[in-house]
């Protein structure tokens, strides 16, 4: 593909200019890149205003992008890749297995590139975006867990729009950029959502995902209940919690929401919430301390999560009693 104007070369690395990746960047899996001429390249040349690289998310790469107008040359994706463009108007090319096309790129606009995609794009502009990479485990995991059998494939989309794959990208940044103040648990099944939501939006056995209803059963339930709350000043995952009873994430987190009607989260940041008030109540309690017996990563945190719950800190909540 023949270069055009004066945009500037997107990739962080040309083979020409004998640039090299950082140490950090050249092994580190939780950084977004692409592969040029079979070497890995970070996706844009400019780093993200944001990223994941502290996450505790799985099988998830998030980074935020403000780039100026550019070319990305013929590269190729290992995981499925997802644009979200948050600002900026631009005229937008892309290069596909033999194909073309030009569109209007802005916010709202997004771009669907599968794993196994090899293509290039120019960005007539510049623009900000929300670029999420979805590792082929994951996606895997969740087809199987959501009843598919084989692999579930793609089709490249550009230049669409989904608001329930805008919803979930946007607070996924939010929570990025709030440094996982919602904890490791919301990740998982944020991350969940936005699998599940690119299967049965977008997936080509999407026609046969089984229609699975039915809460926990009450012994399933008790038993997950009493590990929560004997747990609770811990760390707690979806994959443990679905573990207690051997079931899948997806059948599990379904299954929970419809026997008490809110997710995990929800269930677990309200019964925390609850401790903390009884705590509160102990002469010479702090901040600190309550948030180290009810799970909540410091103080920031919990007087944040109680805030939100309550309207209210923890200090004007005890003053008020």
């Amino acid at each position: 593909m023949a270069r055009r104007g004066p945009l500037r070369d997107c990739t962080a690395v040309k083979r020409d200019e004998g640039v090299a990746l950082h140490p950090s960047e050249q092994t580190d899996s939780r950084r977004l890149f692409v592969r040029v001429d079979d070497q890995p390249v970070p996706l844009f040349e400019e780093r993200p205003i944001l990223d994941s690289l502290q996450s505790p998310w799985h099988g998830l790469i998030l980074e935020t992008y403000h780039h100026r107008g550019c070319e990305i040359p013929i590269h190729d994706h290992d995981m499925l890749c997802l644009h979200l463009q948050t600002g900026g108007q631009v005229e937008m090319e892309w290069f596909c297995s033999g194909k073309s096309g030009r569109v209007r790129s802005v916010p709202g606009s997004m771009l669907l590139l599968p794993a196994g995609t090899r293509d290039s794009v120019i960005w007539h502009g510049a623009t900000q975006r929300i670029v999420a990479g979805i590792e082929p485990a994951l996606l895997k995991d969740a087809a199987e867990e959501m009843g598919l059998k084989g692999p579930c494939d793609f089709s490249l989309r550009w230049g669409f729009r989904d608001e329930r794959l805008e919803l979930l990208l946007v607070e996924m940044n939010r929570e990025m950029r709030s440094g996982w103040a919602m904890g490791a648990l919301y990740g998982d099944l944020v991350g969940m959502a936005l699998s599940v939501a690119l299967i049965r939006r977008y997936g080509e056995l999407a026609n046969h995902i089984p229609q699975r209803k039915g809460g926990l059963s009450r012994s399933h339930l008790n038993r997950v209940l009493a590990y929560i709350e004997e747990n609770l000043g811990g760390e707690l995952r979806l994959d443990e919690l679905a573990q207690i009873n051997s079931l899948s994430r997806f059948h599990f987190a379904r299954s929970f929401r419809e026997s008490l009607g809110e997710t995990p989260y929800q269930y677990i940041l309200r019964k925390r919430i609850q401790r903390a008030k009884s705590l509160l109540l102990s002469p010479g309690s702090t901040a600190a301390a309550v948030a180290k017996r009810t799970g909540f990563s410091d103080a920031s945190q919990f007087t944040k999560m109680f805030r939100k719950a309550t309207g209210v800190t923890p200090t004007a909540w005890r003053r008020g009693l």
